[in-house]
């Protein structure tokens, strides 16, 4: 199964596994899996790290080379995946969730989140 991990995830999985709740711990140890990273959850990093954001005090940068390193595959946005948001019912407010759950639903993959608003979208999401 293709996996599109969320912002926090990645960050929680750079971190140290431990802070990963065991769901997703499970997901991503499953070596069937394909896991994937969003070029929007790096811009969500790097400005929200501009910002200084308590909670997203990783470097995009390192982040991105590390997921590499660790066989993740990386995700661009593209024109379709923009396009799909308005197709999506306004039930959350962050503008990069959304991206996300319009990117799963275009490219037919699993978005794996912690948000519970997140979940209630009808696309494939798995609450971590």
């Amino acid at each position: 199964m293709k996996l599109l991990l969320d912002t926090h995830l990645l960050i929680w999985a750079a971190d140290g596994i431990e802070r990963l709740p065991p769901s997703a711990r499970a997901l991503m140890a499953n070596p069937e899996n394909e896991l994937l990273f969003s070029v929007a959850s790096l811009w969500e990093i790097a400005i929200k790290h501009g910002l200084n954001r308590p909670d997203f005090q990783g470097y995009a940068r390192l982040l991105r080379r590390g997921l590499i390193d660790n066989g993740y595959r990386e995700l661009p946005i593209l024109s379709e995946h923009v396009l799909a948001i308005s197709d999506l019912p306004q039930l959350h407010k962050d503008p990069f969730d959304i991206l996300l759950i319009a990117q799963a639903m275009v490219e037919g993959i699993t978005l794996v989140s912690n948000d519970t608003t997140v979940a209630q979208y009808h696309a494939s999401i798995r609450l971590a």
